[in-house]
């Protein structure tokens, strides 16, 4: 589902009252909890954490002139995502958060390979989001980015 947006405000206020509640909660959690040097904007339509240029010239491989994408956030038609390519790219992170999320929900874990898919606002586990948030540093992103993705 695509927003029309021009700032991640914009975004926000486009959208219904619980998920725009949920998506400010997942954007102050990155604010807070992500270690310093990725910067918060909005990407690909939706709002969005990555590693800027000034850190990572080379930028994303599918298009240099954006910068290095690490974390988005959408609001879907049936769900709100959170997209996070460290999980994609890093099996111990993916297993990690596997066996942790069941004892921070009560509803069965719902994802694809980097998209988190939430269907109930009132259950997102915000204590896991925030360890999660913790995990990797713009340089071991860019360093798994390297390994995992670049040619």
């Amino acid at each position: 589902m695509k927003i029309p947006a021009n700032s991640i405000t914009e975004y926000l206020e486009a959208l219904p009252e619980d998920r725009n509640k949920a998506i400010q909660r997942f954007i102050e959690i990155f604010e807070t909890h992500l270690p310093a040097g990725f910067e918060k904007g909005l990407n690909y339509g939706m709002p969005s954490f990555y590693v800027p240029h000034s850190s990572y010239p080379d930028g994303y491989h599918c298009d240099p002139k954006l910068p290095l994408p690490f974390i988005n956030i959408a609001s879907q038609k049936n769900f709100v995502a959170l997209y996070h390519m460290g999980i994609y790219a890093t099996p111990e992170l993916l297993e990690w958060w596997q066996t942790a999320y069941p004892k921070h929900a009560k509803y069965k874990l719902d994802m694809g390979k980097s998209c988190v898919r939430f269907k109930r606002m009132d259950d997102i586990p915000w204590r896991l989001v925030e360890e999660l948030a913790q995990k990797i540093t713009p340089e071991a992103w860019i360093a798994t980015y390297e390994s995992s993705f670049k040619k």
